[in-house]
């Protein structure tokens, strides 16, 4: 929901700490190539436009989906203006969605996807099948399995940095994914049991099995203070906060700054 949470008026969302200040999940990788600039975009919530003119985001290249939740796909109308400057390429920016969520963004932005759409300035994108690897521009980004409540959704490896948001359960088979990593972006909701999300222990404990060099802990919900709770988390992990950004390894021959929203 955001921190401050509306209509509420705790300790967190008064904070004048603006490291307790989040938006929805969202997260961008760029990197250069050849002299230009590659932009990948995780998930495009309702706050990407501000996400979006914070970062100076000119161009994106593609998206990739997580799931199609509100809190994730509400704001891809506003990768038109960016649509736009990819179009005069002679291209159109690819969303990479499992067919679950390719269906909700079909039936959420119908003016933009329907065959019968007429709209004309509409954003210029096209839905392509989630696959277990997903190559955009040279870089593999690999689809993780994750469990959000009895919900199939997505993570995804991209170098030595994984990304996994939403998270209840992780199955057995994709730790087999995550091994090597330096940096381990990871759902960490709240300290009381949620039906669908993980608590902090239990994000605490995934990470410690997965043992990356670094975890940031994201999607935080209003019960975590960001000062409070870093103080008591173990070395190598802490709160991501909005605007983070730092470098990343995306293979043997290219690097990139990946940055983090909640």
């Amino acid at each position: 929901m955001g921190v401050p949470t509306l209509g509420c008026d705790c300790a967190v969302c008064t904070s004048p700490d603006p490291r307790d200040r989040r938006l929805r999940p969202s997260l961008l990788v760029r990197w250069n190539e050849h002299g230009r600039e590659r932009v990948v975009v995780i998930d495009t919530g309702p706050d990407f436009r501000e996400q979006a003119l914070r970062a100076g985001l000119r161009r994106v290249d593609a998206v990739l989906y997580t799931h199609g939740h509100a809190d994730h796909i509400l704001g891809l109308d506003d990768l038109r203006p960016l649509s736009f400057t990819v179009s005069r390429e002679g291209r159109v920016i690819p969303l990479f969605a499992s067919d679950e969520t390719a269906e909700t963004l079909k039936r959420v932005y119908d003016y933009t996807f329907s065959p019968d759409a007429t709209y004309p300035n509409r954003a210029r994108v096209k839905i392509e099948p989630l696959e277990h690897r997903n190559r955009v521009l040279g870089i593999d980004f690999v689809r993780v399995p994750l469990l959000h409540g009895s919900l199939d959704i997505s993570g995804f490896r991209f170098g030595r940095t994984a990304y996994l948001t939403d998270v209840s359960a992780i199955p057995e088979q994709s730790f087999a994914l995550l091994d090597g990593l330096d940096c381990l972006i990871l759902s960490a909701l709240r300290h009381k049991p949620h039906p669908s999300h993980a608590t902090l222990d239990q994000a605490v404990e995934w990470a410690r099995r997965i043992g990356a060099r670094q975890t940031w802990f994201t999607h935080i919900a209003h019960d975590l203070g960001h000062a409070e709770t870093n103080g008591k988390l173990p070395e190598g992990m802490a709160l991501a906060h909005d605007g983070l950004s730092l470098p990343i390894d995306l293979g043997p021959s290219v690097h990139g700054t990946g940055g983090y929203e909640h």
